[in-house]
């Protein structure tokens, strides 16, 4: 089992008003998930296929090092953990975040134009490398600093 920690929370509450550049988010030292929606209060929950971004602390060191901004919640993600590199994980891989939720990875995040605001060298140059695009699979409260554990899904018992 690879131990990790939640290292940040953002999201984009529901009444938050339009941001001229960049993507809005408010940083939360705790959040309650809810199983197939997201962050509880966050505008851009509830799709069906992508509740979350997930981003890993190794992928945010490599974009600053370009040059990239990598501020929490800059590019857009909502959870950023350390000491696990998310893209040697398999789609459909679960991360168990504290005591209660469980996270599935979904695909790798497809960089949008919204990104170019932030820097002219994205979207193209940063594909696969903003993260993944995650279902909540067991909702419940997380908090900066919780452990992050690589879980077998159900269906691998």
């Amino acid at each position: 089992m690879t131990i990790g920690t939640l290292e940040s929370i953002t999201y984009k509450p529901k009444q938050a008003p339009p941001v001229p550049r960049g993507y809005q988010r408010v940083a939360a030292q705790e959040a309650r998930l809810i199983a197939d929606y997201g962050i509880e209060g966050d505008r851009k929950g509830g799709h069906p296929k992508r509740n979350l971004n997930v981003m890993d602390t190794i992928t945010l060191a490599e974009l600053a090092a370009e040059g990239y901004p990598t501020g929490a919640g800059v590019l857009g993600e909502n959870l950023v953990i350390s000491g696990i590199d998310l893209r040697r994980l398999p789609a459909g891989a679960h991360l168990q975040i504290g005591a209660e939720a469980i996270v599935q990875l979904g695909k790798l995040r497809e960089p949008c134009e919204q990104l170019t605001e932030l820097d002219s060298r994205m979207p193209d140059s940063v594909v696969g490398r903003v993260g993944f695009m995650c279902r909540v699979v067991r909702g419940g409260l997380i908090r900066v600093g919780d452990p992050v554990a690589v879980v077998l899904p159900p269906e691998t018992f």
